[in-house]
This record gives C-alpha cells, sequence and structure tokens, in this order.
C-alpha cells in the first residue's frame, strides 16, 4: 500500500513539473524555469500532506523556484541538435551532455528545495548568505579553470555557462555534506538524476517523433520529459527522507519576501522579456489576428500579474495575524492559481485562445484538471533511505548504459535530419 502511495506521488508530481517545464518551453531562460520549479515545489508539499510544512510553504517554494532557475542560464540548443545526427559519437555525447545540463537544473532545484525544508530542523539554521556566497565563488572558479583554462567546450560556439553551473551544483554539495544535510542531499541526488534522464529520453522521443512524421510539436515532448522525470526524482528523494518537525513558527513578515518574488517578480520578468510587440506580432500575424490585438494581450497579461498578486498578498499576507499558519486548503488554492495562470501565460502568448496551430497547449489544461481532482486524495507517507554512495552510483552507470542504447536506436531510425548537429566529425577525419 505504501509502494502504490509513493509511486502515486511520483507521478502527481511529475506531471505537474512536467506541463510547467513544457510550458516554460513559451518563455525559457531563468525566469520561465524558476515559475516552473515552484509549481513542481508547490506539489511535493500538497502530496506530503505535512501540516508543519505549509507555515514554510513559500520559503521553500522560493528556494526550489530559484534553484530550477539557475540553470536557466545553460545553453542547450546545439546539443539538442547533436542528438539528430547520424553518427553515434555525435549522438551519444548530446544526450550525455543533456543528462548533465538536465541533472544540474534538478540538481539545484532539488538540494534548495530539500535545504529549505530542512533548515532549523537540526539545530542550527541554514547559513544562507554563506551559501549564496560559495556558489558564486564556485561558479567563477570552474568556470575560469574549465572554460577558460583548460577549454573543455560542451557546446561551441555557444554559451558554456554549464561550467557555472556545475560549479555551483559543486559548492552546494559541499555545503550540505559538511553541514550533514543529509536528506537534503538526497533530494538533490535523484532530483539530478530525474531531470537528466529525462532530457536525455526527451532528445531520443524527439528524435523518433519527427521521423514518425507526425505532426506533434515533439520539442515539448522532450520538455515534458525533463520536468515529468525531474520532478518525480525530487518527490522520490523528498518522501524517502527523515525530516525533523519544523516547531518554529514563521513570522508574517517573513513571508512577504518570498511570496513577492514568486507571484510579482518572476512573473513580471516572464512578462518583460516574452510579451515583447515584435515576437507577439510575428505571431498574431501568422494565425489572422486583427490588428491591435498585441497590445491587448500584453496589457491583459500584465493586468492579470497585479490583480493576482493583490490577491495573494491580501490573502496570505494581509489577513494574516502576526505569525503566519496556512492550511493544506491555504497552499492548494495557491498552487492551482499559480499554475493556471502560468498556462493562461502559454494561452496568450502562442495565440491558442484564437486558434487551434497548437495542439499541445490544451493539453496543459488537460493536466492541470487531472491534477486538481489527483492531488486532494494522494498522500506518500515517508521512509527513511539514508544516503547510499554505492546504489547511486550504480544508478548512474545504469543511466549511461541507457543512453547509449538510445543513442544506438535513434541513429538507425533516419538519415540526417535538419538542424543536426556535430560535435565531432568522424566522416571527414576518415577522408
Amino acid at each position: 500500500m505504501k509502494s502504490n502511495a509513493l509511486i502515486a506521488g511520483l507521478v502527481v508530481v511529475g506531471i505537474s513539473l512536467g506541463t510547467a517545464w513544457a510550458i516554460r518551453g513559451q518563455f525559457g531562460h531563468e525566469q520561465g524555469a524558476a515559475w516552473a520549479g515552484a509549481i513542481g515545489s508547490l506539489s511535493i508539499l500538497l502530496i506530503a500532506k505535512r501540516g508543519d510544512w505549509y507555515n514554510r510553504a513559500f520559503k521553500a517554494t522560493l528556494a526550489g523556484a530559484l534553484g530550477w532557475g539557475i540553470g536557466g542560464i545553460m545553453s542547450y540548443g546545439a546539443v539538442v541538435g547533436y542528438g539528430r545526427d547520424v553518427e553515434f559519437v555525435n549522438v551519444y555525447y548530446g544526450l550525455f551532455m543533456l543528462f548533465v545540463i538536465g541533472g544540474l537544473y534538478g540538481f539545484m532545484g532539488g538540494g534548495l528545495f530539500g535545504l529549505a525544508l530542512a533548515d532549523g530542523t537540526q539545530g542550527e539554521k541554514v547559513n544562507w548568505p554563506q551559501l549564496i556566497v560559495e556558489m558564486t565563488v564556485g561558479a567563477i572558479l570552474f568556470y575560469f579553470f574549465l572554460i577558460e583554462q583548460f577549454g573543455w567546450l560542451m557546446t561551441p560556439p555557444r554559451s558554456e555557462l554549464w561550467a557555472a553551473s556545475l560549479g555551483m551544483a559543486s559548492a552546494l554539495t559541499w555545503y550540505l555534506v559538511r553541514s550533514g544535510y543529509y536528506a537534503p542531499l538526497r533530494v538533490a541526488v535523484f532530483a539530478g538524476l530525474g531531470g537528466g534522464f529525462g532530457f536525455a529520453l526527451g532528445n531520443f522521443l524527439q528524435v523518433l517523433g519527427h521521423v514518425s512524421g507526425v505532426s506533434f510539436n515533439f520539442w515539448n515532448v522532450m520538455e515534458y520529459s525533463l520536468g515529468f522525470f525531474g520532478g518525480a526524482g525530487m518527490a522520490y528523494g523528498t518522501f524517502t527522507s527523515r525530516w525533523g518537525e519544523v516547531k518554529e513558527k514563521q513570522s508574517r513578515n517573513s513571508t512577504l519576501f518570498p511570496l513577492l518574488f514568486l507571484v510579482l517578480l518572476i512573473p513580471y520578468i516572464v512578462w518583460d522579456q516574452s510579451f515583447e510587440t515584435e515576437g507577439l506580432s510575428k505571431t498574431f500575424d501568422s494565425i489572422g489576428a486583427e490588428p491591435g490585438m498585441v497590445k491587448e494581450v500584453q496589457w491583459v497579461a500584465l493586468l492579470l500579474v497585479l490583480v493576482l498578486t493583490g490577491v495573494w498578498v491580501y490573502r496570505y499576507y494581509s489577513q494574516k495575524g502576526t505569525s503566519a499558519t496556512y492550511t493544506y486548503t491555504d497552499i492548494l488554492t495557491f498552487f492551482l492559481g499559480h499554475f493556471a495562470l502560468y498556462i493562461v501565460y502559454s494561452l496568450l502568448i502562442t495565440g491558442a485562445f484564437l486558434s487551434t496551430y497548437r495542439i499541445e497547449q490544451y493539453l496543459y489544461l488537460v493536466n492541470l484538471l487531472v491534477i486538481a481532482l489527483l492531488i486532494g486524495k494522494v498522500k506518500s507517507g515517508f521512509t527513511e533511505r539514508g544516503v547510499a554512495v554505492r546504489e547511486w552510483s550504480a544508478g548512474l552507470v545504469g543511466v549511461v548504459v541507457l543512453i547509449a542504447l538510445l543513442s544506438f536506436i535513434a541513429i538507425s531510425t533516419h538519415d540526417e535530419l535538419p538542424h543536426a548537429q556535430k560535435r565531432f566529425n568522424q566522416l571527414q577525419a576518415r577522408k
């Protein structure tokens, strides 16, 4: 019974982050990833159904959002192209590098989310300023040595900020280990394994989808795969770890900053960076929208953020006393509302509210309905499985071998595909 509950919890969280990450494809970069990371983090809190976690829900959600969002600095467009090549060395390299990129997304997202949950449960509180400084220094050192000194380029001539992300993840690991935060470490590891495998598998599915000739957005399938497995991994790490009880009350004022960051700053940056006139005009012209529709969409999108910010601040800050006390219903309401806004943003920016040319957009609504129906019925218990380096290493080796198998299958299904990239040109070398 516990096993079934765990699997159900993993699936619901996977669908939540998978859907949000697919939506993130319309927005990209750090801000889009952060919004998706917030959705995944909230879904875990709702599946866990721990009353002592609800009061720190906004802090934990912000930590998860920032962790997943950091990875948005990495470039992977060319890496996806390697997976579309016809030579094994290029395809395997592409899928394995996507495993690294997806792994960094998940590791930092899961690690910071778990650290926020564990904050103060082991005596001393997390020294967040120190951790931020260490991760910043790690990013600078790794980028300088790996890229500037050693020239270990993943995706030339594009950005190599994966090295900075690797430096931040390494600094986070060292902080977790030396501070004894093994539950957050476990969340980070499994979120990383899930996100990495999901990204590699997604690229494989994208290639097969293109070969099949089916008219569908298979890039979106790749994004959904990263989010689904990354979310499931983060949930697995959470539900198989031991967490101390949070006894400290959260003051109302301590909630305001993370709340505003989630509901105002991240959505506003998404609006500012994505709803620009030139891009919207091209989209709406292609579907025959009336002149002036672009401005209307821009204003509607902005007003939605401002109005909902007022609603959330009133409900979760102004109405509270000196201490912030939240219930399951409070967090569920915020989760569904914040998730729905992200879907509405996707419908607006793609013009899917005017035209059915983007069929996958309506699947987001179906996913949200499924999640809303299931999330209250699923409760995953907690089991402690500890830190198992041998098992984790074996899992890593298994994923590496599986990626090789996927690469062999991929190159046997097609000739040269459009937008294929070559990192190593074996054919020219043989000539």
